[in-house]
């Protein structure tokens, strides 16, 4: 019989997390050790010949400390015209309020994890977000909810289920673990779709190093990464290697970012190279060529890649107008298919506690490649979000 992802089938889990963060929530009212704070965002993304989509995301964030201990949940009720659901995460914590044609209402807890933190260990349970590598804007180090190279607000990773420690040496090292629990498609809890990983960061001087060892849905990852101040600037670099039936397949980033003032402004600006490899190198992106390669787009159904090229190159630049406005052009390349997208993005801090962004994308190609449209060419597109935080 098929698993049901359904809150329903396994209710112990979901309503007593939501219950618990009911009740801390009321306790925020009296107790001193509570913290609480938020945000409301609108947003809205016009393109042509498509009606606007329309999101409202309000996130609470609530937090108990007492001692070394610390109990923290996130709640989110959003409508929005994905659809987000926990069908593959170990618990259950989204719920469906309304779905419509277009739309949907849903309200879920994106981070419910508890900590121990002493001055040298981090012990952590539950619902977290964690953040590896040394890319900028494509990370092959980041396979735990990595954020879309082409995301304008990056403010929240989704979070995951998962065991995470991390044990601070006194020379400034650092060793973190983390286990990762996932279901497969039919609802059953396995190893083979779950993640286990450790990394090693080391100081010397000037640069940093990470060592990484990983078992990722049944595979083996070895990675390496480094920092470094050369000339001025920050050069970062990661290697990344995932053992497949073919052998070992290899994907690597390498960027650098320096900051300057010109024109009385303060300005900065990266240029990052990303080797995919498993994307595609002859920029052939048709379904019965894509069906071939199955690790792509495994990879790319869970999240976890969203590139389908081989070779990429992402320039950017920010000008600070003023303390409380940015302006940043980005531009990304494919360099298989000679595919582009210019990104323009505003962020403007309208008041202490009001943030506006604005994203223009301008996508340009040919029909076929990856950023002029695979099905057709892609059309221009804006970005709007205002932002209320508490």
């Amino acid at each position: 019989m098929k698993f049901n992802h359904s809150l329903l089938a396994r209710p112990r889990v979901g309503t007593a997390a939501y219950f618990l963060f009911v009740y801390l929530f009321s306790l925020t009212l009296a107790a001193e050790n509570f913290n609480l704070k938020g945000h409301l965002k609108y947003q809205s993304l016009l393109t042509d010949n498509q009606s606007p989509e329309h999101i409202i995301d309000s996130r609470l964030n609530l937090s108990y400390r007492q001692s070394n201990w610390a109990l923290h949940s996130d709640y989110q009720l959003f409508r929005s015209s994905r659809n987000i659901n926990d069908n593959n995460r170990l618990l259950d914590l989204t719920t469906e309020i309304h779905k419509g044609d277009e739309n949907t209402i849903a309200h879920r807890l994106d981070r419910l994890h508890l900590t121990y933190n002493s001055e040298q260990v981090v012990f952590r349970l539950g619902r977290q977000a964690i953040s590896w590598g040394n890319g900028l804007v494509y990370n092959p180090m980041d396979f735990f909810n990595p954020f879309d190279p082409v995301a304008i607000d990056r403010e929240y990773k989704t979070g995951d289920d998962m065991l995470y420690s991390q044990i601070s040496f006194d020379n400034d090292d650092d060793l973190q673990a983390v286990w990762v629990g996932r279901r497969d498609s039919d609802g059953s809890r396995t190893s083979d779709v779950s993640s286990i990983a450790t990394k090693y960061h080391v100081f010397l001087d000037d640069y940093e190093i990470d060592f990484l060892l990983a078992e990722h849905f049944d595979q083996q990852i070895i990675g390496f990464g480094g920092v470094a101040n050369i000339g001025g600037s920050v050069w970062r670099s990661d290697v990344l290697s995932t053992e497949i039936n073919s052998g070992w397949q290899t994907s690597a980033v390498l960027n650098a970012s320096y900051s300057w003032i010109a024109f009385g402004k303060n300005m900065s600006g990266h240029l990052e190279f990303f080797g995919n490899g498993f994307g595609i190198e002859n920029g052939d992106y048709s379904i019965a060529n894509l069906t071939q390669n199955a690790e792509l787009t495994n990879r790319v159904s869970r999240g976890e890649l969203f590139t389908l090229g081989k070779h990429y190159l992402a320039a950017s630049a920010t000008i600070e107008l003023t303390p409380l406005w940015l302006l940043t052009t980005t531009l990304f390349k494919n360099l298989d298919d000679e595919s582009k997208l210019l990104q323009l993005l505003s962020q403007h801090d309208l008041e202490q506690n009001l943030q506006l962004l604005i994203a223009l994308n301008i996508p340009a190609g040919d029909e076929g490649t990856e950023f002029g449209g695979i099905d057709s060419d892609m059309d221009e597109s804006l970005f709007l979000q205002l932002a209320f935080y508490f």
